[in-house]
């Protein structure tokens, strides 16, 4: 959610292309004389030198650099015919998938979430992490999670940015997973931009990273639920002033996913929302619709009243429900 926070730093169109070149000189020369430069919350460590055995406790994800991210589980009461581990979007957290999980464990698939790195209870509320730690730990939690339930199959599941964090961790290498599940693919990276748009937040983010947006001008419906957004809104751990450059490191992290794509081998199920006002509509059917028709490992739904928060519409239930009827068509006969 909340990806429309790069409309309102980058959607103001100079009216004279003279005033944009004179603008971009003036930044250029800023950014090279103050060293300015995007702030990343970078790891200390890496997993090729981890300062952690990476562990999963009751509350709790561990990484490779010591880094603690909270952990939410939803179980049924017995034995899951399946796992999905969770990947939450921009701004938001583990908590996600609540409403969700609810309805799957009832249908005995248990469902797993942490707050990502700069998200919800996790440190450096608000910084972005870079989209290689991102990665690497949704990479580490599914072969923690795979060696510890060997015999359960195991899905990811996406939504927005969490997306595209399962798309690059994917893309690093295969995953002893059974199925990837995208719910509003976050594939608009710079690819799909405009000029002006690339260069109005390159310029922001090199010449005033530390400034913050909150997105409320813009009037995007991410959602025809209400209460819900009522709800995120009163919420102090969902984020509501983005930092310009956790905004373009998202963007990164976004073209990275739309890359990915081509690279994706493992049974998909994309899911998009006909009225999403955050992801723009072109990208994510130019990609998913042209590779739905030549991979029978793909299948691809559109929904006609689907808004960007698929997950928590008011008609969620159906979305839902096709997740859990293509989870059971992935699963080994019995």
């Amino acid at each position: 959610m909340n990806l429309k926070m790069i409309n309102i730093l980058i959607s103001q169109r100079y009216t004279y292309k003279q005033s944009l070149l004179k603008y971009a000189l003036y930044a250029c020369i800023c950014c090279w004389a103050s060293g300015c430069s995007p702030q990343f919350v970078i790891p200390d460590s890496s997993p090729e030198a981890p300062s952690s055995s990476p562990s999963i406790e009751p509350t709790r994800f561990i990484s490779f650099d010591g880094t603690s991210l909270p952990l939410r589980r939803w179980l049924p009461p017995g034995k899951p015919t399946a796992i999905i581990v969770a990947l939450h979007g921009f701004n938001d957290y583990s908590r996600f998938i609540n409403d969700a999980a609810t309805f799957f464990v009832q249908q005995n698939i248990a469902v797993y979430a942490y707050d990502q790195r700069g998200f919800g209870q996790s440190p450096h509320h608000g910084r972005w992490p870079g989209k290689e730690a991102l990665a690497v730990d949704a990479r580490l939690f599914v072969q923690y999670m795979h060696a510890r339930f060997p015999d359960t199959p195991l899905f990811l599941l996406g939504h927005s940015m969490g997306t595209a964090v399962a798309l690059y961790a994917l893309a690093s290498g295969p995953l002893p997973i059974d199925g990837v599940i995208l719910a509003a693919p976050a594939i608009w990276g710079w690819s799909s931009m405009p000029w002006w748009q690339r260069w109005g937040l390159k310029l922001a983010a090199h010449t005033m990273p530390w400034k913050t947006f909150t997105g409320e001008s813009q009037h995007i419906i991410a959602s025809d639920n209400r209460d819900m957004l009522i709800a995120l809104g009163r919420d102090p751990l969902v984020i509501k002033q983005t930092r310009v450059d956790t905004i373009y490191g998202l963007v990164n992290l976004m073209e990275a996913g739309y890359r990915s794509v081509a690279k994706l081998h493992t049974p998909t199920l994309a899911l998009y929302g006909n009225k999403d006002e955050v992801i723009p509509a072109t990208p994510v059917m130019d990609t998913f619709g042209s590779l739905a028709r030549q991979r029978s490992t793909l299948q691809f739904r559109c929904y006609k009243n689907g808004y960007h928060m698929l997950l928590r519409d008011l008609q969620a239930n159906i979305i839902w429900r096709d997740i859990v009827t293509w989870i059971r068509q992935q699963l080994p006969p019995s």
